[in-house]
């Protein structure tokens, strides 16, 4: 069984709608990532790309 690793990049910090700005994963998936099976850390991986994409525009300067 393939483990699914931690998209956490040491970057913790919720935007207004308590979405990591670092690994984009919301605050819900990040307490229970331990407890989620691979399939459901999978479905979050998902989510964290579609959630980054949305966030990050190209040729924006995303800098504070």
């Amino acid at each position: 069984m393939d483990i699914v690793e931690s998209p956490c990049v040491r970057n913790c910090c919720l935007d207004n709608d308590d979405i990591c700005m670092g690994c984009f994963r919301s605050i819900d998936e990040i307490t229970g990532w331990h407890a989620a099976s691979n399939e459901e850390k999978k479905a979050i991986l998902k989510r964290t790309e579609v959630r980054k994409a949305e966030k990050i525009k190209p040729g924006i300067d995303h800098r504070f």
